[in-house]
């Protein structure tokens, strides 16, 4: 296994009532000329947990930090084409639930959005205020 020191939370910059799953996130980063999903998790607007890269593969989610770290993207993050926090209540659950399998497994890795590392939007809400309680 990879040395992983980070979870870094994503969203899809989709409308909250668009749909999408993993499979159309991978059809889009293909595009893009990458080999697949950059992802490690995507999180479907109920909840479901679908799974991208494998744990043990470097993703593609943000650059200069995807060699130790693992990208959860929850679906949403816009509001009429605007930056917002769409995470639906079970979104949340499936991603408390995740980062604390994970950290179970994995050890105890920090909590971070992308806006940590990039000048974007992305997730659409400050992970840290957010999720106070999960940060280290």
């Amino acid at each position: 296994m990879r040395p992983l020191s980070k979870i870094i939370l994503h969203c899809s910059a989709t409308n909250d009532d668009l749909d999408i799953d993993a499979n159309m996130i991978d059809n889009w980063h293909r595009k893009r000329g990458w080999r697949s999903i950059g992802y490690h998790y995507v999180i479907k607007l109920d909840g479901t947990l679908e799974f991208g890269r494998r744990v043990g593969d470097i993703g593609a989610h943000v650059a200069s930090e995807n060699s130790g770290s693992i990208g959860i993207c929850y679906i949403g993050g816009l509001r009429n084409d605007k930056p917002c926090d769409t995470m639906t209540s079970e979104q949340e659950m499936t991603l408390i639930r995740l980062v604390h399998a994970l950290r179970f497994t994995l050890g105890n890795l920090s909590l971070h959005g992308h806006n940590e590392f990039a000048n974007k939007a992305c997730p659409s809400f400050d992970v840290r205020k957010k999720y106070a309680f999960l940060i280290n």
